[in-house]
C-alpha cells in the first residue's frame, strides 16, 4: 500500500504561512518566497503540491496569481489549488497558469449546478474541498458554517462528477493533534471516489494510521505545519507511506530553515 504525501503551501499576501484552525488572526509566516518552498519540497521527493490562496478564500476570487503562476512554472510536479474558486472564469484562470486540479469548496454548497458544469467541462480536474466543523461544512474561507453534513455533500459531489474529495477537519488543522480517523472512515464508507486527508497530521504515526484507510479509498495525505516545524521530515513520510521514488534522494536533505 502507498499514499500520496502532499505538502501544503498556504499563500497569504504572497508569503507562505500557516493558520491555526483557519484563524487569519493566528497566522505564522514560514517563508517570504513560496517558490523556493515549492522547489525544496519537490527536491525532497514530493510528487504533488497543495496550494491554498487564503486571500482568495476570503475575497471570493483568486488573489495570489503571481505566486501561483511562479510556482507552476518553477516545478515539474502537478499542483492542486483551492481558495476563491467560485466561478468558471476563476477555474479556467488557474488551469491556464499551469495548475492540474481546481479545488472547489464554497460553491459545492451554494452552487452545485456550477460544480456539475465544471466537472463536465474539465473531467478529472475538479476536486471538492470539504472543510468540516463538528461534521458540518464550513464555507467562505471557513468564516461561515452551513447546516450541510460533510458526508451528504460528498455523496452529492460524487454524483455530480467530482474527481476526488479533500476532507479537512477544521478543529485539527494547524494543531498537530492528529487526523480525524473516525470522520474519514465514515466518509470513505459513503463514497467510492478518492479521499485526501487534511488537517492535524503531526507524525509518521499519524500517517500510518491514515495508510490503514487506504483500502477504503483514502489515497493521500496533505501535510502542512508539521513539515514546516520539522515534526515530520518529508523523506520520512515518503518512506513510511509514499510510492517509493524517495530512494533516489540524498538522505541528508532537510528543511531546517523552517524549524
Amino acid at each position: 500500500m502507498s499514499m500520496d504525501v502532499i505538502p501544503a503551501i498556504d499563500l497569504l499576501e504572497g508569503r507562505c504561512v500557516r493558520l491555526y484552525q483557519g484563524d487569519y488572526e493566528r497566522s505564522q509566516v514560514f517563508s517570504e518566497n513560496p517558490v523556493d518552498v515549492a522547489k525544496q519540497w519537490v527536491e525532497q521527493g514530493a510528487t504533488r503540491l497543495h496550494l491554498v490562496d487564503l486571500d482568495g478564500a476570503k475575497a471570493g476570487k483568486v488573489v495570489n496569481l503571481k505566486a501561483i503562476e511562479a510556482i507552476a512554472q518553477a516545478i515539474s510536479v502537478p499542483i492542486e489549488i483551492g481558495g476563491g474558486l467560485r466561478d468558471r472564469s476563476s477555474v479556467e484562470q488557474v488551469f491556464n497558469l499551469g495548475v492540474q486540479w481546481a479545488i472547489l469548496g464554497t460553491v459545492a454548497v451554494e452552487q452545485p449546478q456550477l460544480v456539475q458544469e465544471l466537472c463536465q467541462e474539465f473531467p478529472e480536474q475538479i476536486i471538492i474541498g470539504i472543510d468540516a466543523r463538528n461534521g458540518k461544512v464550513a464555507t467562505r474561507g471557513w468564516l461561515e458554517t452551513s447546516e450541510v453534513l460533510a458526508t451528504q455533500l460528498a455523496v452529492r459531489m460524487q454524483e455530480l462528477g467530482a474527481a476526488a474529495i479533500i476532507y479537512t477537519d477544521i478543529h485539527r488543522d494547524g494543531t498537530l493533534s492528529g487526523p480525524n480517523i473516525e470522520a474519514l472512515r465514515e466518509l470513505a464508507n459513503a463514497i467510492s471516489i478518492p479521499i485526501i486527508a487534511s488537517g492535524g497530521v503531526s507524525s509518521v504515526t499519524d500517517l500510518l494510521s491514515l495508510l490503514a484507510l487506504e483500502p477504503q479509498g483514502v489515497t493521500g495525505a496533505i501535510i502542512g505545519r508539521a513539515l514546516y516545524t520539522g515534526d515530520i521530515l518529508l523523506q520520512e513520510a515518503l518512506r513510511a507511506i509514499g510510492p517509493g521514488r524517495i530512494q533516489d534522494i540524498p538522505p541528508n536533505l532537510g528543511f531546517s530553515s523552517f524549524a
